[in-house]
């Protein structure tokens, strides 16, 4: 995973113009979690990927034109669930509460 900077995950070597990126941070109590799983779910509700987050919280994917469901799971917490929109040309940032 990219190393974390101020406001988020760095896209230095990103091709932002030529990729789909849902990316963010899970947080508990305003602490990142770092060790949660997010996975990627498609507008079917099918599994399509997995990550874990950083010691910062952090995640990122690279994902198709379309919408999503985040489905985030980390210890001591309800899983959760987050709408997002991966469009080619943007960075959909989501910061997931637990």
């Amino acid at each position: 995973m990219c190393g974390a900077t101020e406001g988020g995950l760095s896209l230095d070597g990103v091709n932002v113009a030529k990729e789909a990126v849902v990316q963010g941070q899970v947080l508990r109590n305003g602490a990142p979690v770092g060790n949660a799983y997010v996975r990627l779910l498609d507008g079917s509700g099918e599994f399509t990927a997995e990550v874990p987050t950083s010691v910062t919280g952090h995640f990122r994917f690279f994902a198709r034109e379309g919408e999503w469901t985040l489905h985030t799971l980390a210890p001591k917490a309800e899983p959760v669930d987050n709408k997002v929109v991966a469009a080619v040309g943007s960075v959909a940032e989501v910061t997931v509460t637990i």
